[in-house]
């Protein structure tokens, strides 16, 4: 088999393939490696259709030159050992060190190039900038595949442009995702329950809004209670809170009670008096938050409840942990939404970023849910109804 998904034949072609592999890193270890693996399967059926496969990928936020605390020469490595074969890594994304790599590249081997936001013309608003770049990038190779879901809610050279000048596909990462996110959309299973954490509530504005009229319940956890609470008239305390958004909480429970969607909030918090691992933890009732204690996480009681509430449940969506799962003493809220989900009957997603790592970090079985998504941004823009730029380019230059 020397094709690959609408591309035709890829053998002896340079396949530019767009990953996501924005690992967190300490220092030059690798911390959570879970996007690397789910990027191998598709760089691995290139490189095995004889394709000379070159990776580009992003690591963090650098400010548009080289930095080091941000090069993805770790990730090269750790790729390597993944595939079962040495990655080439270039120091750069489309100078010397990148166009010697991609010419010295044999049929079925991989190169990884140097971190894309390297480059100014990659996350540059202007479009002129952002196409010279492309131009540059799209010169390395004969085709492009898009496989990083991380991504594709971003209208950047390496997602978006490079796809309108070469031929291209998707990837079976992207697509996987895109296959999930639409059963999450289009007629889902029922009860659809719907988890929301994390730190604001303003990171999911849209979401609710949108699933408001698809869910059949909301269970709220993470920093974003405290505003939920609020807007019921309580005291929260030293805990996150934003103000701006009081209204906003409030009309989103005044239409869930009139369409028939439940929003579940905690009962009980497990509240300390600072932040950090000396921290003393205790439980306090929802209603009576200290006025001088910090909320960091559900209560055992919501824990409960928050499992009996998904233990019916064909189709679930979580996004955001419950608290602050990387101390032990604020994970159990985390946990025990993770384990509930772990036993549903149906689909089940773990909606990326700090949820997928939660799952890590608590030494879940990743096989014992339904989907665990390597992109949050971009699943969250999905389900708010939003288009995705990444996508929507492959859609119309076929």
């Amino acid at each position: 088999m020397t094709e690959y998904n609408g591309l035709g034949e890829v053998s002896g072609k340079r396949v530019l393939v767009r990953s996501d592999l924005n690992v967190p890193l300490d220092g030059t270890t690798i911390t959570d490696d879970g996007r690397i693996r789910a990027s191998v399967p598709t760089i691995k059926a290139l490189a095995d259709a004889g394709a000379r496969v070159v990776v580009v990928a992003h690591l963090g936020r650098p400010k548009g030159e080289p930095d080091p605390s941000y090069s993805l020469a770790p990730v090269a490595e750790r790729l390597g050992d993944l595939l079962g074969a040495p990655v080439a890594f270039a120091s750069d994304t489309v100078g010397a060190s990148a166009k010697e790599t991609v010419a010295a590249l044999a049929d079925g081997q991989v190169a990884l190039l140097e971190n894309v936001r390297f480059n100014t013309g990659e996350t540059s608003k202007d479009d002129a900038a952002r196409g010279a770049f492309a131009d540059e990038l799209a010169s390395l190779a004969d085709a492009f595949v898009s496989d990083g879901f991380g991504v594709v809610h971003r209208k950047q050279a390496s997602v978006y442009d490079v796809a309108q000048r070469l031929p291209h596909a998707m990837g079976a990462l992207v697509g996987a995702e895109i296959d999930v996110l639409r059963r999450l959309t289009v007629e889902p299973a029922r009860p659809y329950v719907v988890v929301l954490g994390g730190s604001k509530v303003s990171d999911k504005l849209g979401v609710i809004d949108n699933l408001l009229g698809k869910a059949d319940k909301l269970l709220i956890g993470g920093g974003m209670v405290f505003t939920f609470l609020k807007a019921d008239g309580h005291e929260v305390g030293k805990s996150l809170l934003e103000e701006d958004q009081l209204d906003t909480v409030r009309s989103y429970q005044a239409r869930a009670k009139e369409i028939g969607v439940e929003i579940l909030l905690p009962t009980d918090i497990v509240v300390a008096d600072s932040f950090g691992d000396e921290a003393s933890a205790r439980v306090v009732p929802a209603t009576a938050i200290p006025a001088d204690a910090l909320g960091l996480d559900i209560g055992p009681d919501s824990g409960a409840a928050f499992a009996a509430a998904l233990a019916d449940a064909r189709t679930v969506f979580w996004n955001g942990p419950m608290g602050v799962f990387e101390q032990p003493a604020f994970a159990e809220g985390t946990r025990a939404v993770a384990a509930a989900l772990t036993e549903v009957d149906g689909l089940s997603v773990v909606g990326g970023g700090d949820s997928a790592a939660a799952v890590r970090t608590l030494g879940f079985d990743e096989a014992a849910f339904g989907h665990i998504s390597t992109g949050g941004g971009a699943s969250l823009e999905y389900l708010e109804g939003k288009e995705l730029p990444g996508i929507t380019v492959l859609e119309e230059n076929r």
